[in-house]
């Protein structure tokens, strides 16, 4: 093991799951973490205390707040130069930590991710490196997908999943911590942008391979997912894209959104879906107070984003959603 490891903190928020979360601790003895800080968010199973016996130190938050705010508070702790936010439905093979700091620490890269595998099914992709439509839709490239050597290779990446992945605590002093507005679920792709439009490039490194169940607590499409999904949809248009993107783009961006609500449906939550884009929409016009970056930058940033799930899609086969999606919104820019 390298001997810079030891310089790296583990944060993991945690919502009940006690099973999960001691299965991922136990995943973390021998990685070389120097402190593992369990920030938990309210639960009532007794994974503080099954934690703490654990030899985490527990940082109890009292109420469910969401991902954002109790990652923050698990940051805020961190005294070493690396940190790594873990899920607690996580389970890292053996080196995840190394290979991951290896790359990072090898490329002078700000962050670095891994192949996250779907724990149910070894052979499935669970994430790799996020991406993000000019509507504002995301995907987990490769999400659902069996694995192959289209997802073998090292390269550098601009948005990644928070599920598990390592940071130079640097960056969130240079460009703020995640989203506490978002709560949960795309609280990382707003991160992910943020640092994209400073410069702040991360790398994806497919050796290290890390597993996960996913959506153990609520479920994939449980309502206040589905709520909170399609709201945070629609606030990362507010916060990131000027106004006279918002009014060239409008096609593509009522074609995306009304596509992802067509998804929701399917599952039996189109009401969740339109009482977040409810929310959304009474909120837009505060974010929008927020500083609006250049819009020649955010307008590559998704144009590359949308590049890459064309290609991963055409590679492995079109799902419906981004078959219609690239159909209705063409190849054009902005």
């Amino acid at each position: 093991m390298i001997a810079i490891v030891d310089d790296v903190t583990a944060v993991i928020p945690v919502w009940n799951r006690r099973d999960l979360m001691e299965k991922l601790l136990e995943k973390l003895r021998g990685q070389g973490f120097r402190e593992v800080v369990v920030v938990d968010d309210g639960s009532t199973d007794g994974s503080a205390e099954s934690a703490a016996a654990r030899g985490a130190r527990v940082i109890r938050m009292g109420v469910n707040a969401g991902f954002a705010r109790a990652a923050n508070r698990g940051i805020a702790e961190v005294r070493t130069a690396w940190l790594a936010i873990i899920n607690n439905d996580v389970e890292p093979a053996a080196q995840w930590l190394e290979l991951l700091l290896r790359a990072a620490a090898g490329r002078g890269a700000w962050f670095a991710t891994g192949k996250i595998l779907n724990a149910s099914r070894n052979d499935e992709i669970d994430a790799t490196y996020d991406a993000v439509s000019r509507a504002g839709c995301a995907w987990r490239i490769g999400h659902g997908r069996r694995d192959g050597p289209e997802f073998d290779s090292v390269r550098e990446i601009r948005l990644a999943p928070a599920t598990a992945c390592l940071y130079r605590t640097e960056l969130f002093r240079r460009v703020g911590l995640f989203d506490e507005s978002f709560e949960s679920y795309l609280e990382d792709v707003d991160f992910g942008l943020r640092c994209a439009l400073a410069n702040y490039t991360g790398v994806y490194v497919p050796d290290a391979v890390a597993y996960h169940w996913g959506s153990a607590t609520l479920g994939r499409w449980h309502p206040r997912t589905v709520r909170l999904i399609a709201r945070n949809q629609v606030l990362l248009l507010a916060k990131h894209v000027p106004r006279e993107l918002l009014l060239r783009n409008a096609w593509r961006i009522l074609a995306g959104q009304l596509l992802w609500a067509a998804v929701a449906a399917r599952h039996g939550r189109l009401g969740p879906c339109c009482r977040g884009k409810l929310e959304a929409m009474r909120l837009f016009r505060s974010v929008r107070k927020t500083r609006q970056p250049p819009s020649g930058h955010i307008e590559e940033v998704m144009l590359a984003s949308e590049r890459d799930i064309r290609r991963v899609q055409a590679q492995t086969g079109f799902d419906w959603y981004w078959r219609l999606y690239f159909f209705l919104a063409g190849s054009g820019a902005f």
